[in-house]
Order: C-alpha cells, then sequence, then structure tokens
C-alpha cells in the first residue's frame, strides 16, 4: 500500500479514503471498514488530464508536434471543497468542485482558469480545450464487471464511477493487472458543469450508495426502480389491440397469466409503408375518438388486472411522413454534409460539391441527399476532382424541387438501416422535443412501461445520444414508469432503463438455439449491471408446409431458461393466429405455469442452477395433489407430427406427448401403466390391437409406464 505524505490530498468519507498525490497521481484507495486497498500500487496514473486537438500556446505549438495530444495533470491542491488542478507542458489550469457525501464523492469540473497572455491574445476563447478527463483510476480487477454501469465487483468491495449528467462519458480500459475507470467532459457535448461520482463500497452497500446519489441530484431512481417485482412479470405484445378487440386479447392475456402487456404504436396510431408514417402519430381508423379511445382500452386492461405499456420509436422519422414529404424539415439526421461547388440547376444528372465523397452511402436505398426541403437520389459518386454525385433523381419520394446555389450546405439524409423506410432525427434539434411531446400525450393516457425501439438511431457520439434521447421522452411522462426497456442502452440510461434490451424474433426451427446463444448468454452478464434482460421477443407460428410452428416445449425451454435468471419474455400475440393454433391451450398453459412460479419464487436454489444448464430441458408439471414438480426431460424419438418427451417420475418413466398439427392415434408396442390427460386425472381409453396398443394423441398426454426408458425410447421410435 502507497504511504500518504503531508502534502498529499485526502477524500474521506463515511464508506472510502482517496489519496491522491501533490503531483496528482493517485496513491490509493481504501474501505474504511476493512482497509482493503481497491487501487493497484504501481501504475503511475494522474487522476486528471486535460486534451487539446492541437497546442494552441505559441511556445507549445512550435517545440511539440501539431496533432491532437493530452497532456497529463502534474499538480494538485485542495482549497476547501475545490481542487486545483494543472497540467504538464501545457498552460490550463482546471478547478474542480468536490461534494464529498457520506457514501460517495462527487466530481464536477467548475471552471478553466487561464491567463490571456499564455496564448499570445489570440481571437479565441481560451482554453481551446477538446476534452478534460476528471477520472482515470485503475482499480484491481474483481470477479465481475459491469459494463453498462461501469462498476468493478465481487462478493467483497465495488467500486464504480457513475455519471451524474447525461453528457458526462463513463468508460473504462481492460488491462492485464487492473481496470482504468473513466469519466470525460467532452467539447460540445459539456466541459464545464460536467460531474460524475465516485463509488468505492463492501459489495451489499453499492445499490445503497447509488440510490443516495441519484436522489440527491434528482436523476431517475434506478435502483428503486430494480427492486420491483413488476420488472420479472412476462410481456404480451400487440400491435393490433382496438376497442372492439380488447376483450379477446384480456381472454388470451389471462390464459397465459400474462400481468403486463405491451402495445405497439401501429394498434392506434396510423402506420403505413413499416415505419413510414413514424412522426405524425395520427391515431387510426380503429380508434376514432383518439385519446378517449385509448383511455378507453387502458382502462379496460387496467380493470382485468393487466398492466399496459408502451412501445414506440423515439429516434424515427417516416419516409412518408409530413416530416420528409413534400418538404424535408430541416432538422433530419445528416450523416455527412457537402456545400455545393456548382448551382444545381433542372436537368442536372450530376451534382458537384466541395468535400470529397468518398464513403458515402450505396445502399441502393439509402442514397438520399437533402437540400434544403428537397431531397435527391444518387446512384454513386467521384471521388476525384471535381468532386460529385452521379446518376441524381430530383424530388426524391415526393419531394417539392428548389432552387439550389452555388455554396448551398446539405447532407446525406441518415435513412434508418432497418428496411430504409424511415430516418434518423438530427438530436441536436428541437425535432427530438416534438416528438417527444407527441409519444409523451399518448403514454399519459395511462401506460405504466414503455419500451424505447430503436434508440441505437442517433447521432454520434453514441454513448451520450442513446441515452439522451430516451431521457427526452422520459422526462414528459406525468407519472414514472415501472420500468423502461430499450432496443439499446448507454451509461447514463441505467438510472432510467432498469430492464434490458429483449432480442428479435428467431423462427421455431432455431428457436432454443438462439435463447441459449443470446438472452441466456447475456443474462449473467446483465446481472453485472444489477439488471435483468428481456428474454423476448417470441414470435407465434402456426403449423405450415414448412414446419409444424411453435410447440409447447419450445416456450418451456425459453421460459425455464429466463426464470433461472429471474427475467421475463415478451410473446408477440395476433389472436386470429393463436386461436388457429391447434395446441394454444397447452402453450398458454407453459407459460401461465411458469408466471406463476415467479411470482411465487416457487424455485430452489439448485433447481435454478440446474436449470441454467442450456444442454437440458425441463418440464413443470403439476401433481396429483396440485402442487407443481420440476423435473428434467428428454426429447424421444416419435412418429411423424408427434412431440414426445421423457421423465423420471416416482421409480415409473412418464411420457409426456402430443399432436402438433391436429389430432390421431399412436399404435405402439408398450406395457402401459395408466394413459391420462393430466397427471392424477382418469384414465383415457387404450386400444389393444395384436401386440402393440393404440394410444389418442391430441393435447398434451400423460403415459406412465414401468418399462425401462430404453424400451420406452426404442418403442416410440417404432410406433
Amino acid at each position: 500500500m502507497s504511504t500518504s505524505s503531508c502534502c498529499d490530498v485526502i477524500l474521506k468519507n463515511d464508506v472510502f479514503t482517496l489519496v491522491v498525490g501533490s503531483d496528482a497521481v493517485t496513491k490509493s484507495l481504501t474501505l474504511n471498514s476493512t482497509g482493503e486497498e481497491l487501487f493497484v500500487p504501481g501504475e503511475e496514473m494522474s487522476l486528471f488530464s486535460v486534451t487539446q486537438d492541437r497546442p494552441f500556446n505559441n511556445e507549445v505549438k512550435l517545440a511539440h508536434p501539431n496533432k491532437r495530444t493530452t497532456y497529463q495533470a502534474n499538480s494538485l491542491k485542495l482549497e476547501g471543497n475545490l481542487l486545483r488542478v494543472t497540467f504538464e507542458i501545457v498552460p490550463v489550469k482546471a478547478v474542480i468542485e468536490l461534494n464529498i457525501a457520506p457514501r460517495y464523492i462527487g466530481f464536477k469540473l467548475k471552471e478553466f482558469v487561464v491567463y490571456p497572455e499564455d496564448y499570445g491574445h489570440l481571437s479565441m476563447k481560451v482554453p481551446p480545450v477538446a476534452e478534460f478527463r476528471l477520472c482515470q483510476l485503475p482499480v484491481k480487477n474483481r470477479e465481475k464487471f459491469g459494463e453498462w454501469l461501469n462498476v468493478v465487483w465481487d462478493d467483497t468491495a465495488a467500486v464504480n464511477v457513475l455519471a451524474v449528467t447525461p453528457q458526462t462519458r463513463i468508460d473504462s480500459e481492460r488491462r492485464a493487472r487492473c481496470r482504468v475507470l473513466t469519466a470525460d467532459a467532452v467539447k460540445g457535448l459539456k466541459l464545464e458543469g460536467c460531474e460524475y461520482a465516485l463509488i468505492a463500497s463492501e459489495a451489499d452497500k453499492l445499490m445503497d450508495a447509488i440510490d443516495a446519489m441519484e436522489r440527491y441530484y434528482s436523476l431517475p431512481l434506478g435502483v428503486e426502480s430494480r427492486k420491483n417485482r413488476e420488472l420479472n412479470r412476462s410481456i404480451y405484445w400487440t400491435h393490433t389491440i382496438n376497442p372492439k378487440n380488447v376483450d379477446e386479447h384480456i381472454a388470451i392475456a389471462k390464459k397465459g397469466n400474462f400481468k403486463y402487456m405491451l402495445i405497439y404504436y401501429p394498434a392506434f396510431f396510423e402506420s403505413f409503408h413499416g415505419y413510414g408514417a413514424c412522426g405524425n402519430y395520427d391515431y387510426n381508423k380503429d380508434y376514432p375518438n383518439g385519446k378517449d379511445d385509448l383511455i378507453y382500452v387502458l382502462d379496460k386492461l387496467k380493470a382485468a388486472g393487466i398492466t399496459p405499456g408502451f412501445h414506440f420509436l423515439q429516434t424515427h422519422i417516416g419516409l412518408r411522413s409530413r416530416y420528409v414529404t413534400p418538404k424535408a424539415d430541416h432538422r433530419l439526421g445528416k450523416t455527412r454534409y457537402f456545400t455545393l461547388a456548382r448551382p444545381l440547376l433542372e436537368g442536372d444528372t450530376e451534382l458537384y460539391v466541395e468535400e470529397n465523397p468518398a464513403g458515402s452511402v450505396l445502399h441502393p436505398d439509402c442514397r438520399i441527399l437533402q437540400f434544403g426541403g428537397e431531397l435527391i437520389s444518387y446512384e454513386n459518386f467521384v471521388d476525384e476532382v471535381p468532386y460529385r454525385f452521379t446518376g441524381i433523381v430530383r424530388g426524391a419520394l415526393d419531394t417539392i424541387l428548389e432552387e439550389h446555389p452555388l455554396g448551398q450546405i446539405g447532407g446525406i439524409l441518415d435513412v434508418s438501416e432497418f428496411s430504409a423506410t424511415s430516418c434518423y432525427l438530427d438530436q441536436n434539434s428541437s425535432l427530438q422535443d416534438e416528438i417527444a411531446e407527441k409519444l409523451a400525450d399518448a403514454y399519459n393516457c395511462g401506460f405504466r412501461f414503455c419500451y424505447m425501439d430503436g434508440s441505437e438511431g442517433t447521432n454520434i457520439p453514441y454513448e451520450f445520444h442513446v441515452a439522451n434521447s430516451q431521457y427526452r421522452v422520459y422526462k414528459l411522462f406525468k407519472e414514472t414508469p415501472i420500468y423502461v426497456e430499450g432496443a439499446a442502452k448507454s451509461h447514463f440510461g441505467w438510472h432510467f432503463q432498469s430492464g434490458g434490451n429483449a432480442f428479435d424474433i428467431f423462427p421455431p426451427p432455431i428457436f432454443k438455439k438462439m435463447i441459449a446463444r443470446f438472452p441466456a448468454e447475456e443474462a449473467p452478464r446483465m446481472r453485472c449491471d444489477f439488471t435483468r434482460v428481456d428474454f423476448g421477443w417470441w414470435g407465434f407460428w402456426c403449423p405450415s408446409e414448412k414446419d409444424n410452428g411453435t410447440q409447447a416445449d419450445m416456450y418451456e425451454y425459453g421460459t425455464s431458461r429466463a426464470a433461472a435468471w429471474n427475467c421475463p419474455v415478451s410473446v408477440m400475440v395476433r389472436p386470429e393466429v393463436m386461436n388457429a393454433h391447434p395446441r394454444i391451450d397447452d402453450i398458454l398453459e407453459v407459460i401461465h405455469r411458469w408466471e406463476d412460479v415467479r411470482d411465487k419464487d416457487w424455485l430452489t436454489e439448485e433447481q435454478i442452477k440446474d436449470l441454467q444448464n442450456l444442454e437440458k430441458e425441463h418440464t413443470l408439471l403439476i401433481n396429483e395433489n396440485g402442487d407443481y414438480e420440476l423435473f428434467e426431460c428428454e426429447k424421444i424419438d416419435a412418429p411423424k407430427d408427434i412431440s414426445a418427451f421423457l421423465v423420471e417420475r416416482g421409480g415409473k418413466r412418464l411420457v409426456i406427448y402430443w399432436h402438433e398439427t391436429g389430432a390421431g392415434e399412436i399404435s405402439i408396442k408398450l406395457g402401459i401403466d395408466s394413459l391420462s390427460d393430466k397427471i392424477g386425472g382418469d384414465s383415457l381409453e387404450i386400444k389393444r390391437k395384436g401386440d402393440s396398443v393404440v394410444i389418442p394423441a391430441e393435447n398434451k398426454r400423460y403415459l406412465v409406464t414401468s418399462a425401462s426408458s430404453e424400451e420406452v425410447k426404442k418403442a416410440f421410435a417404432e410406433a
């Protein structure tokens, strides 16, 4: 452990002590209760640094290369609650304001102190800082690292560098001996006023410290939301609910024991051409009374014990919306900007620009330029002087032709890579707030949670704009959501996005494989961020010529793996499809049972560990006494269109089987003790045919036999 000197800066609260030398190099970070050293000695690293895009001070500029350079802090002095910092080589001083709270320490860049003569009285605001590093702290590697929350922890201790403002860039760097936790203030986002909190604590006190920090800074309460048991309820997703069919949706939801229903915006907002109408948010024909009809539907759901949620895309603007045609809004996102090198005249097939267009998008659905209110498509570009876009077509997407003079600035429209039926709005404009107001107006009709889809569709830097785009909508909700999920996450969003992302739809032939590959892989990593993942979205297919569609064992595999990590699932429901499936009752019963298990915290630690084994399959049965029993099961070969699973129970073999597409009979050579449609139920008729028996196959059947496992497998394989 490093020893401190009289010149060291010692920052101490009720929980931890941070020691930084007068040379600004960190010496120690210890827990007060145990004395445990959390810092990695030997890593000579300043706590602060400053970055300029090039040297601006004349002497520095002449003596050193003109390039983006980071200058490390080289002196540190504590005056009251202020840290005064100077840096090597470059004449910049920084003042850091401290908030030494009992469980955390806040660091805020208060101001820069400079002397204009150091910059030769340049006609500019000095210092020209590109970035300021508020923290670079090497801490010991531990068993767990939460990459979203930016926390290193194990069963004994935790160190967390956490954003206080959305603009603070939080990150880390993995090294052999340590992990360097960082916090940066970035020009163009926020320099002065940018802030973060340092937390070091015993592991079981980490959430208490974060909660205290969130409350002091009036942030969304991410810790409190994670304590809510409602987070783990599975979700019924629909885009077809309306005042006429709401009762039908409620009936299906109750069969599956769903207490949460996520409603996709096209259920009540007009939608066409994929995401083409996003941004308009006009109520559709199924909601002739607009908001009144939406309130009616939401009230019906809540009266039935179902909590409604709103699924929307807050960053997407439809390419057929009023924001695009007939006059494109100036606040649409651009990926690159260009200046016209020649006026664009009627009949021109090439568009000349000053900047080199090399690397411009060439996907045929995304080659769109915006100049003024007109959209212009192109086929290619020339990346040699004279630079130009070729094969242009004026008035793309039915926009009105305009005059485009020499020097006009336009750019490449940021067309969404997801089906290219929408583009992204410019996060640096008022358009995000305008869209947020429309979405919040619907949310405030009575929704209680939400899924913020398309959240990855923002300007760079994503680590800021992803969370901030969500936050700008969130702040307009009159009632705090029970939780928020989203298609993307970034650090500051941890405070309000307390449900992890749902994965997109996996069809039946690969369903189990994809559950193991994606949500089951992410779940333990999300645990490191003290957050659960949504094991959905699950599509639903009826039997067809292609395959036999969704079956009960698929959903049982998925929902049992989700339950093993205390996570929910999301099921996409269309009543006309579900009601057409011959095995819908069995499938919904699977969901119903596992939801009940979640609600009752029925699983033991041993069962949870067993369920986390992705190579196994399990089934949840209701026994003769009406109690749950959990068994490992094995899929066995069976006649065409029959699913069969073998379970060892009570010294006998239990075969659970069903007909996947309809009804029929199985002729099988096997001694059968009993056959019923539920454990402990009335026996079903068994016919004899020579040395075989003929058993019915329709919904789930439960066959009990004293035959060995090998005999059962052989009999079903040869049936």
